[in-house]
């Protein structure tokens, strides 16, 4: 977007990095908020207790403000597999009852349904792709009055399809079934209001499109998720005074916040407020709009050569992630090391070349690629 965002990110410096659907760079801004807060603890124990507390719930609240939610419908996790195996576990799964998603789903929105399918023998009916699209219309045709969970991610990671969540989220709260929304592809690219589309809980995690550390996973529950929805591991900070330790019968918090259980790591939050202070301060359709710009000029330039575009490029439907396919079968592997022995990483997904710039991209960056694309 400007030379001041990408000079924050050494890796734009030294490759052609548009692999941040897999793991974003982080920028010096995090690395050194990080770093202050291990010297801190290096050098005074835990006397900055207090503070560790405030950064994380001012991301917290960051958060909050990019999904427009409230902050205490945002609770911390330690990935996107971990909230949506919290959602799994707290539903009271009956005999008949269905879950509908996509079959192409990455596995951190699949495996907590499959154990669910297993152990409760519950139905999981699962949509296919079609031309690089779920096809909506034949996931909503499997929605009914057993559908108990919709899972679905807002951006698919091996097509870059978006969701049309506000459709679908109507669709499941017409049954009354929980709208359950992996947003570890969306969040950071795209604007978010997960009220107005009817989501009732999100799961998703802080490496990709926000651009900081591993480690800090997002749940998001609605009030309505909060009332269906059990927390199934909890601990020490999972109650309403946690520094209250003989009042062993205290109640759980009535919000997501019963979902911590315990410590985190404290130093990531500090990261991670400063990555999306740089998000929030770029503003998220200021992000989307140079995001389009950028895929569009990509799309462009591989009209006409030796690949077909997989990704939907309709409205409403594009993201920052365009997956390409070799017309003659070259091995999406070798692709992938030939660009990276010119310092142009991207990832190989199934058959499919998968590119996703971010903001710290520039329209050189994508003539680059176009121009090492093998034929």
């Amino acid at each position: 977007m400007d030379d001041v965002i990408r000079s924050l990110f050494p890796a734009a410096q030294n490759y052609t990095y548009l692999n941040s659907a897999a793991v974003s760079p982080i920028p010096l801004t995090a690395i050194e908020a990080i770093n202050g807060q291990l010297v801190d603890v290096s050098a005074n124990g835990s006397l900055g207790y207090l503070g560790w507390i405030e950064t994380k719930n001012r991301a917290r609240a960051q958060l909050a403000s990019m999904l427009n939610v409230s902050s205490d419908q945002v609770a911390f996790t330690r990935n996107t597999s971990d909230g949506f195996a919290a959602i799994a576990a707290g539903i009271d799964w009956k005999t008949g009852d269905n879950i509908v998603s996509f079959d192409g789903e990455f596995p951190s929105n699949f495996y907590p349904w499959r154990r669910v399918r297993d152990r409760f023998s519950v139905e999981l009916r699962l949509c296919g792709e079609t031309a690089g699209r779920v096809n909506i219309d034949e996931l909503m045709s499997m929605i009914d009055r057993q559908t108990r969970v919709v899972a679905l991610s807002s951006v698919q990671y091996a097509s870059g399809y978006r969701a049309d969540l506000e459709r679908i989220g109507r669709a499941a709260r017409a049954v009354d079934a929980l709208f359950c929304v992996d947003i570890i592809q969306g969040l950071g690219q795209l604007p978010y209001d997960l009220p107005a589309q009817f989501v009732d809980a999100a799961s998703g995690a802080s490496h990709k499109w926000l651009c900081a550390p591993e480690g800090c996973g997002i749940l998001y529950l609605s009030d309505r998720a909060r009332d269906l929805v059990d927390p199934a591991i909890v601990g020490w900070i999972s109650v309403e005074t946690p520094w209250d330790f003989v009042d062993r019968e205290q109640p759980f918090k009535p919000t997501a916040l019963a979902w911590e259980s315990g410590t985190g790591a404290s130093a990531l939050f500090y990261g991670l407020e400063q990555s999306l202070k740089l998000l929030l301060d770029a503003g998220a359709e200021n992000i989307e709009k140079h995001l389009a710009e950028l895929t569009d000029r990509l799309c462009d330039g591989v009209a006409g050569t030796y690949y077909d575009i997989v990704s939907s490029r309709a409205h409403g439907e594009r993201s920052a992630i365009v997956c390409i396919k070799h017309r003659n079968g070259m091995p999406v592997n070798d692709i992938t090391a030939k660009l990276e022995s010119e310092k142009i990483v991207v990832s190989p997904r199934g058959d499919r070349l998968r590119i996703a710039p971010h903001f710290y991209n520039n329209s050189q960056d994508i003539d680059r690629l176009l121009s090492a694309l093998p034929n």
